[in-house]
C-alpha cells in the first residue's frame, strides 16, 4: 500500500513483510523514517491532512497512530478479529475510516485512537473504503463470488451515520472504490474496481450505472 498526504513532498509505504516506511520525493534513494511495530503485514495507511500524523492498520488485529517526524508510535488500539484491509483519513476532519475482513466499516478518533462509530456489520468481507472530499460520506467495497455480494455502499458521516445507497452489479469481489470529482455540469459519481475485470461508474445518489 502507497499513501501521502495532499501537496506533500512525501510518500509513505506499507509492506507485506510488516514495514511501513516514510520516503522523500526529492533528496536521498532510501526511507528517510521507519515505523516499525506491526507484526503481520501492514494492509492500510493513512496520512493526516497536513503529514504530521500516519495511521496504520495490519492483518495483526491492531491500529496505530505515528509521528511522522520522530516515527515516534503515538497509540496502538487492538480489536479481536479486526483484521484491517484499508484506511483512509476523512478529509478536514480528525477522523480515519478502516474496513476488515470482520465485515464492519469503524470510524477512528484519530486523536485519542478510539472507535467513535462503528457501521452495521456486511454481509461479506470489506475490502476498501474511501471519504468524500467534503466529508459527509464514506464508500466500503465488498467481497464476493459468482454474482452474489460484490457490491459497494455508500455510508452517511454527518447525520444518520446510515448506509444510504448500495451499487450491485459486480459478480465477483469488488476490490477497490473511489469518489469521482464533480462540479456544476457533473453529477456526483463513484466509481468501482472488480476481480470481475470490470471498471464502473455510478450516479452518486441513485445507484444507477452512470
Amino acid at each position: 500500500q502507497v499513501s501521502s498526504a495532499p501537496a506533500s513532498d512525501r510518500v509513505f509505504s506499507a509492506s507485506r513483510d510488516r514495514t511501513v516506511m516514510m520516503w522523500e520525493l526529492e533528496g536521498t534513494a532510501g526511507p528517510s523514517q521507519h515505523f516499525p511495530g506491526h507484526e503481520l503485514v501492514v494492509t492500510g495507511l493513512a496520512v493526516s491532512p497536513d503529514g504530521s500524523q500516519l495511521c496504520t492498520g495490519s492483518r495483526d488485529n491492531t491500529v496505530c497512530k505515528w509521528d511522522t517526524e520522530t516515527g515516534e508510535c503515538l497509540a496502538r488500539a487492538a480489536i479481536s478479529r479486526n483484521l484491517v484491509t484499508h484506511l483512509c483519513w476523512v478529509p478536514g476532519e480528525p477522523y480515519v475510516i478502516q474496513s476488515s475482513e470482520d465485515k464492519t466499516i469503524r470510524v477512528w478518533d484519530s486523536r485519542e485512537l478510539q472507535v467513535a462509530h462503528s457501521f452495521p456489520a456486511k454481509q461479506h468481507i470489506q475490502t476498501c473504503c474511501a471519504a468524500s472530499q467534503d466529508a459527509r460520506y464514506c464508500l466500503s467495497s465488498s467481497s464476493g463470488s459468482a454474482g452474489r455480494g460484490g457490491e459497494a455502499t455508500l455510508w452517511d458521516l454527518r447525520q444518520t451515520r446510515s448506509q444510504v445507497c448500495e451499487y450491485k452489479g459486480h459478480f465477483q469481489t469488488t476490490t477497490s472504490c473511489v469518489f469521482l470529482p464533480w462540479g456544476p455540469a457533473l453529477a456526483p459519481s463513484i466509481a468501482t474496481s472488480s476481480c470481475d475485470s470490470t471498471v464502473k461508474v455510478w450516479d452518486r445518489d441513485t445507484g444507477g450505472r452512470a
